[in-house]
């Protein structure tokens, strides 16, 4: 397993890890025609711009495959983007991913970091030491749809 900083031209691999986490992690949590609206298959460019703009690691397989992906936003202090291709799952991946965006936000100054859960995802941010703050909807445009979500945070 090797971790790294995520290139701006894997971006279309990256959208991809995201929407195949997603729609496996994610099916006992929402129904399956919000998860088909919420992971299109074409990348929207933003996406690209948070590869280039944000601290965006990714973790790669034996084989030197992305398989994990994960990003600090500066200006929110929130991490996002923290997906692991559905076949590398429960590899200690996205605990890396974690762990660098902890320890990349630790170098910043930063205190505290915080981050929406899905419910499929809350019990992993957890056992990393995360704390649910709160139960809320988060309206995705790209869905259509308000997303169940906890608000979780780790003091740093």
């Amino acid at each position: 397993m090797t971790l790294r900083k995520a290139h701006p031209q894997e971006a279309e691999i990256l959208w991809n890890i995201r929407n195949q986490a997603i729609r496996q992690g994610c099916k006992t949590s929402y129904d399956a025609d919000v998860i088909a609206r919420w992971t299109p298959d074409d990348m929207p460019e933003h996406y690209r711009q948070m590869v280039i703009e944000y601290p965006f690691y990714v973790v790669e397989d034996e084989k030197g495959d992305i398989a994990a992906t994960g990003y600090l936003d500066l200006d929110t202090h929130c991490l996002e983007a923290i997906f692991t291709l559905p076949a590398a799952s429960g590899k200690g991946m996205a605990t890396r991913i974690v762990e660098a965006l902890k320890q990349e936000a630790h170098s910043r100054g930063l205190t505290r970091l915080t981050l929406d859960a899905t419910p499929n995802a809350r019990s992993f941010y957890q056992k990393l030491g995360f704390v649910t703050l709160s139960e809320k909807y988060h309206h995705s445009r790209m869905a259509g749809a308000d997303l169940r979500c906890f608000e979780m945070a780790i003091n740093l």
